[in-house]
């Protein structure tokens, strides 16, 4: 008995092991490449506004796919709102968050306490961050005036911060 229940989780952990990869890009979750046209599409904002993507051509636009569950999502949101959207919104620059997974109650309930100010939207179905990726959040996408994604990125760091800053400092120069 104690040999079967040794050798089974010897085999545990040999199919552990086979499925846990420990150098996973995420890139290869990518389905938008930087230099490629943002998708195009319409979200709801947690205001009830509805806008299509294409609205905000001739603004740089940083997008970002978070859920009020991520850890990370909710360190990157503050520095996002400190950091980036009051450094650049008035310069034809926004900010849209989708909260992944969400409903606009949902979202409008975490923004109470949240306090945020760039536009919040929902995408309850996942549809708006499929068009994206298949895998992995926060995501951050900063497209150009004329539409075509410059930088996408998975997770945030204040290393990518900087790199961002410096992206969207540039683009709103242009």
């Amino acid at each position: 008995m104690i040999k079967k229940n040794i050798i089974l989780l010897i085999a545990m952990c040999f199919a552990f092991n086979s499925f846990a990869q420990t150098n996973i890009n995420p890139e290869s979750f990518d389905i938008t490449k930087v230099g490629q046209n943002v998708p195009d599409f319409s979200f709801t904002t947690i205001d009830g506004k509805t806008f299509k993507i294409s609205d905000f051509k001739g603004k740089t636009l940083h997008l970002i796919f978070f859920a009020t569950w991520c850890s990370p999502c909710m360190e990157e949101m503050p520095l996002i709102e400190s950091g980036i959207w009051k450094k650049f919104k008035s310069k034809n620059f926004q900010v849209v968050a989708f909260g992944r997974g969400h409903t606009v109650e949902q979202l409008k309930k975490f923004n109470e306490t949240k306090g945020f100010t760039f536009i919040i939207a929902e995408d309850p179905d996942k549809k708006i961050y499929e068009r994206f990726f298949t895998k992995y959040i926060p995501r951050n996408v900063l497209v150009s005036k004329t539409g075509k994604i410059i930088y996408q990125k998975q997770g945030y760091s204040e290393e990518e911060a900087k790199v961002l800053s410096e992206l969207i400092e540039k683009e709103t120069k242009l």
